[in-house]
């Protein structure tokens, strides 16, 4: 049987920040999760996301860019992690069924606009705060996080 929660991580296009959150939640969460992520659009994975993820050794190979709507009265959801900001018209507010929500916003790094060094900052910048958010939640919501099974 299997005893995986599903994480559902949402944003406005899922093109970076959410793709970055799965790829994480994947990578440091093991076999407690299943995790999914999907935008109001799907917007397709943007090619600094694909460059920046591939540089800590998490390629995005086998994700695409999926709409919340795939996951509506689909999927049972544990936790529905928000990355975009509330403020961003865009940004899904709640997931019909979710029981627990967890906002964290990170800025947007496809808006990021200037030279491919500056949009490469601003894609490592937010790559890196979300693997820290991830770590940290990991870590210190085990109670929280075993209490939703």
């Amino acid at each position: 049987m299997n005893r995986a929660m599903n994480v559902l991580v949402l944003c406005a296009r899922n093109s970076a920040r959410s793709q970055m959150t799965e790829a994480f939640l994947r990578a440091h969460g093991g076999d407690r999760f299943a995790v999914y992520s999907a935008g109001l659009e799907a917007a397709g994975i943007h090619p600094l996301t694909h460059q920046v993820m591939e540089e800590v050794g998490l390629p995005l190979t086998g994700h695409r860019s999926k709409e919340a709507r795939e996951f509506l009265g689909k999927l049972p959801v544990h936790h529905l992690i928000v990355v975009c900001e509330r403020t961003e018209p865009e940004c899904p507010k709640l997931f019909p069924g979710a029981a627990r929500q967890h906002s964290w916003p990170f800025d947007d790094p496809v808006e990021v606009e200037g030279s491919l060094e500056t949009r490469l900052m601003a894609f490592r910048s937010v790559r890196d705060a979300i693997q820290r958010r991830v770590r940290e939640w990991l870590r210190s919501s085990e109670t929280e996080i075993a209490g939703v099974r």
